[in-house]
């Protein structure tokens, strides 16, 4: 089905924004994981909506609800079924958007594909609300690589064309996690002062701002992934697009590498206390598709958010003709920030997923 990813370790994500509750279910997770359910609270916590003027007004506790699959805050073997109840949808904010439809958002390809059938209220299941289950598999996910030595973390590399530093060659486990606990997910935090400043520019103005996400996987073995069609990149990538507004993804030096040589591009291989290494990592820590050992670092592109309050062109599906509109509700100048630890826990999935196919089941 299209909202389910993974192989051994399949999450399937279910609901609509403004319906009764969203909700996901994961299949293949190894039994006896202790799950901390307060530190998956803080992890959800970091998603969540109506945490400060940079995002929706829109208030929801995000507190999922187990009701399959973990028994005494450890997985059983069952299939892992978490719901989050929805509690503050504002339905009339969205009531002519069937006919007119949002100009960069899913309503005129829903409406196409199931013939204006589709639950659309606050973007239905297309809306960035979906993101929240997402979080609780990559947040169990990431709690059971970290007990393994892997650490998965990200942080808002980019927004409204302001740059924030980039990850060091090695990032630590400590860094990694030293962003997650910050209210601003940046490096640099004169950097993510300009950001936040242009993004309240932005609300103001009635608009949206798009940015860039920096993940980055330490700890993980060489040797993971194939060549083709099942490298590391290949799954991470076809994941990554189904977070809602990512429309880019590119690995270690990315598209940027096209303007270099290769001899500046490559990445001379050394030896650092018996293991092979490289002094460099524009590979992003993947050659081939296979994991060389080095970090593994991906960037995710978050288009600007397309529900904006400006007046805006768009036409009536009933009329068949042009028509304005202007969007209503409470809408966030900008996703990219909200994304960042979505970004780490479809990444987690992933990785964790492909080392128990390695492992045969058994990682």
């Amino acid at each position: 089905m299209s909202s389910e990813f993974g192989k051994l370790i399949k999450a399937s994500v279910f609901g609509q924004s403004h319906g009764t509750a969203i909700g996901v279910t994961i299949d293949g997770l190894p039994a006896g994981e202790r799950v901390d359910l307060e530190e998956l609270q803080r992890f959800l916590n970091r998603r969540r909506p109506g945490a400060s003027p940079l995002s929706t007004a829109r208030k929801e506790a995000d507190a999922p609800e187990f009701l399959s699959g973990l028994e005494n805050g450890i997985t059983c073997g069952s299939p892992l079924c978490a719901v989050i109840r929805n509690a503050d949808q504002h339905s009339k904010d969205y009531g002519g958007l069937t006919d007119t439809p949002r100009p960069g958002h899913a309503d005129y390809t829903a409406a196409v594909k199931w013939g204006g059938q589709a639950d659309m209220r606050g973007g239905g299941h297309f809306s960035g609300r979906l993101t929240a289950p997402l979080c609780i598999a990559g947040g169990i996910a990431k709690q059971i690589l970290a007990r393994r030595g892997i650490f998965v973390g990200a942080h808002l590399q980019a927004a409204a064309g302001i740059q924030d530093e980039r990850f060091p060659l090695y990032p630590s486990r400590e860094l990694l996690e030293g962003i997650g606990a910050k209210a601003f997910p940046v490096l640099n935090d004169g950097a993510g002062e300009k950001m936040q400043a242009a993004i309240l520019e932005a609300k103001s103005s009635l608009d949206s701002v798009g940015g860039v996400i920096e993940c980055a996987a330490v700890g993980l073995p060489a040797g993971l992934g194939d060549p083709m069609f099942e490298g590391v990149e290949n799954r991470l990538a076809a994941a990554l697009f189904g977070i809602p507004a990512v429309k880019g993804v590119e690995f270690g030096e990315g598209f940027h590498a096209a303007d270099l040589r290769g001899s500046e591009n490559n990445d001379a291989f050394v030896m650092e206390s018996g293991a092979v290494r490289t002094q460099t990592n524009h590979a992003g820590g993947i050659l081939g598709g296979i994991t060389t050992g080095m970090p593994l670092i991906l960037r995710a592109a978050v288009k600007p958010t397309p529900s904006i309050g400006r007046e805006q062109r768009t036409v009536s599906l009933a009329a068949g003709e042009t028509a304005a509109l202007t969007i209503h509700g409470r809408h966030d100048p900008c996703i990219a920030h909200r994304a960042v630890p979505v970004v780490e826990a479809v990444t987690a999935m992933v990785l964790l997923d492909m080392l128990m196919e390695g492992n045969h089941g058994t990682f």
